[in-house]
């Protein structure tokens, strides 16, 4: 068993879920995961909501989503859960936003976003919800980035980001939202950018090394990390496809640089499409798709102490296109595909070594 400094890394298996999905919404409330939306087996979009209950390992059936949706955003705001944007039945990007009340095990409209967009990337803070970019209904990227006051149940307009794009990855890190990567269209964006929420501006960092989609995105200990994903042909390679890489790159917030490591530090297996996610002083990568016919089950971390790769324990389902969260010492690893969507709920745990 894979160990980070003293501690054991193991898969904790629940049971599956009512409904097979991929593309779904998840959110962690009160010791309860709920899983939102998605798509099913037809391929549409879900308006099914379901919560599985940490304690007594048993799900429940909630009360549908007004709006079937999928590849939505999802916010904790105490009580409530946030649902924002996705794409609808008809294949098109939604503006609805909706509030689940946990207590009272029902949903209630919210103010709509301006324009209707999926592939939103969220982030809460102090209460607040913000909202960058998305597609809109033309498939053209979006720059704008919104705040959701609770209070008064609306959006206000906030400055641009540099980089239209949607699908991108977000941190928050002090007082600022980082926002990495993301799409424009097809093509996947390299730009990483930072808005101050004290001061309402952005600041553009230098742009990722090297292009590729489907990689997976982490923050620890001060640097941001991008990894593997499929690596797009340079603009003179007519002739060449996009292939798998394991490719690390790593930014340090501090010096304000990239730094892309090694072929001895790269990961031990080419992937793209995978779970990516910080437990303990590692930074995991858990299945996706790689050179082989079917969902990678290999799961591995790389010490920050260590500075190496670790194999750590296989998935119990290979999958891809997973929908992923962190709560505490997991990582969850839900939904996805494997054959097809999956009913799959696993999570890499990181427990006291015995």
């Amino acid at each position: 068993m894979a160990t980070g400094g003293g501690r054991a890394f193991a898969w904790q298996v629940f049971p599956p879920m009512p409904t097979c999905r991929v593309y779904s919404t998840v959110a962690y409330q009160d010791g309860h995961l709920l899983v939102l939306g998605g798509c099913g087996r037809a391929g549409l979009p879900l308006n099914t909501a379901e919560t599985l209950d940490m304690v007594s390992h048993t799900w429940l059936a909630l009360a549908p989503l007004p709006t079937a949706r999928a590849g939505a955003a999802a916010v904790v705001l105490g009580k409530q859960v946030l649902v924002v944007g996705g794409v609808d039945e008809g294949q098109s990007p939604v503006a609805a936003v909706e509030a689940f009340l946990a207590d009272e095990g029902r949903w209630e409209r919210r103010a709509t976003l301006p324009q209707a967009a999926m592939g939103v990337a969220t982030v809460e803070r102090d209460g607040m919800v913000y909202a960058l970019g998305g597609m809109g209904p033309d498939t053209a990227p979006q720059a704008q980035v919104r705040v959701y006051e609770p209070r008064r149940d609306c959006w206000l307009s906030l400055p641009s980001m540099p980089t239209p794009c949607y699908g991108a990855s977000t941190f928050l890190h002090g007082n600022k939202i980082y926002v990495l990567g993301g799409r424009q269209g097809k093509l996947p964006v390299t730009a990483f950018e930072a808005f101050d929420l004290e001061a309402r501006t952005w600041t553009r960092h230098p742009s990722l090394p090297s292009r590729r989609a489907f990689a997976g995105c982490a923050m620890a200990e001060g640097s941001v990390f991008s990894l593997g994903g499929l690596q797009q042909p340079g603009p003179h390679n007519f002739y060449s496809r996009p292939h798998f890489v394991n490719t690390v790159e790593m930014f340090d917030l501090e010096h304000g640089s990239w730094t892309k490591l090694p072929r001895s530090l790269r990961m031990r297996d080419k992937r793209a499409d995978f779970v990516v996610g910080s437990l303990g002083d590692h930074i995991v990568a858990i299945g996706g798709l790689g050179n082989q016919p079917c969902p990678l089950g290999s799961v591995e971390g790389f010490s920050l102490t260590r500075r190496r790769w670790e194999a750590l324990p296989a998935m119990p389902t290979a999958r891809c296109s997973c929908s992923s969260l962190q709560a505490g010492p997991r990582l969850f690893a839900i939904g996805g595909v494997a054959q097809g969507p999956s009913q799959a709920v696993e999570a890499l745990c990181l427990r006291d070594g015995v």
